[in-house]
């Protein structure tokens, strides 16, 4: 009988072949917490006697929600784990040292590799599945016993296959695959379920593409997303010094789906979904007929914040000034990409136009800070929810889009269609 990707991941790591619906006791290769989440999973080990990291190369913390602190709130939850790191000695720690957002910074890192099984206090953690590794969110007391013994009980997921067929259009990213999918089956269509993103237009996606429909897997209801291994992946793995040696798998021929979806992408145009859901969604055509009026357009987070969203913002802002009634927020995802989108002129574009850039933080993704939405304010954003109130007022509105669309609609005032 054969085997999903997903299924063949956790039957190397038990040491048995699994199927869907088996519970399982899996070993996990990297565990990662944030300044929220990461303090209720310390007081959960210390609550139970834990003295020792069950496995501390496979521990990251990463500082990246309200950091540098907004407030001291704030500050003092960061400080539990800085000083639960430095008691530990932990090798993975980041801060404003060496920050960025965690979804975007441990791949850079090389912390997460292909064949891993990760989890995290963070439901986008799924993000990582784009490298080919099961990759999950979990609870911080689920990540508190993964500290203590190294490891966690699963259900291995059921699969749907996601068939992506043709060659995106200019300015259609993996971001506008990811929102038609979840128009198409809705918030809760792949319910614990794992979504595997196959088809030749694969290949025309960069990583930056798969790591952003990975990420919001989480939107569709799923319990991870993953992209097998191709060259594309061994390209960007190619000079990163990895904490592991990559474990490939590929679906058999003959593996169980539950469902298979098929997505055109060569007719998809970008999606722009409406509130207050990221299942709403619409064509570019549609919302530029509805004449949507924004305050804000942001440019960032784990979904979108990568070199690719700078540099596409970049060439559709250069020369050009931001609309007089328009914020545009632009946020690096870590400090490596602020870098080299400075070296490449991306930065300075989008100063020059009049947009704000932010260090990389978590932030206004979900009405923190650098960036809350006022009374009635409508933004465009690149984020990944678009709940009542997810970036500030309960009465502000927020349209989920791609970068390319966020620049474009910040020098008209309304959404527009960069193409």
């Amino acid at each position: 009988m054969g085997q999903t990707i997903t299924e063949k991941i956790f039957s190397e790591h038990v040491g048995k072949k699994v199927y869907a619906g088996e519970i399982v006791r899996s070993p996990i290769d990297m565990v990662i917490g944030n300044d929220i989440t990461t303090p209720i999973s310390i007081k959960a080990f210390e609550d139970v006697g834990a003295t020792k990291l069950a496995n501390p190369d496979g521990f990251s913390i990463v500082l990246d929600h309200f950091i540098p602190a907004k407030d001291i709130a704030s500050a003092n939850q960061a400080r539990i784990s800085r000083d639960f790191a430095k008691k530990h000695k932990m090798k993975h720690f980041f801060d404003e040292k060496d920050m960025g957002i965690e979804h975007a910074l441990l791949p850079e890192k090389g912390l997460v590799v292909p064949g891993d099984v990760i989890i995290g206090a963070d439901s986008h953690t799924c993000t990582h599945g784009a490298l080919g590794a099961f990759s999950t969110g979990m609870g911080s007391t689920d990540l508190a016993f993964a500290m203590v013994t190294g490891g966690n009980w699963f259900k291995v997921p059921e699969s749907i296959k996601v068939v992506l067929k043709g060659k995106p259009g200019k300015y259609v990213t993996g971001k506008d695959i990811i929102l038609e999918l979840i128009r198409q089956i809705g918030v809760d269509g792949a319910l614990y379920k794992a979504l595997e993103f196959t088809g030749d237009a694969i290949e025309h996606l960069s990583m930056d593409d798969r790591f952003s429909m990975c990420n919001m897997a989480i939107e569709a209801g799923a319990k991870n997303g993953i992209v097998a291994y191709d060259e594309v992946t061994e390209a960007f793995l190619k000079e990163k010094n990895l904490a592991r040696e990559p474990r490939i798998h590929y679906s058999d021929e003959d593996a169980t789906y539950v469902q298979t979806v098929e997505i055109d992408v060569e007719k998809l145009e970008p999606v722009i979904a409406y509130p207050f859901l990221p299942s709403n969604g619409h064509s570019i055509s549609q919302a530029v007929a509805d004449k949507i009026k924004i305050d804000q357009a942001f440019i960032g987070s784990c979904t979108n914040g990568r070199l690719e969203d700078l540099k596409t913002a970049a060439e559709i802002l250069k020369g050009k000034r931001v609309h007089e009634d328009v914020r545009l927020i632009v946020t690096p995802g870590t400090q490596r990409i602020f870098r080299e989108a400075e070296k490449l002129g991306y930065i300075d574009a989008i100063i020059d136009a009049g947009g704000v850039v932010s260090n990389p933080t978590c932030g206004a993704c979900l009405g923190g800070y650098m960036g809350i939405l006022g009374d009635n304010e409508v933004a465009v954003s690149t984020t990944n929810r678009n709940f009542v109130g997810r970036m500030g007022s309960r009465s502000s509105k927020v349209y989920l889009a791609n970068s390319a669309v966020a620049a474009a609609s910040a020098l008209t005032g309304y959404i527009t269609d960069p193409r």
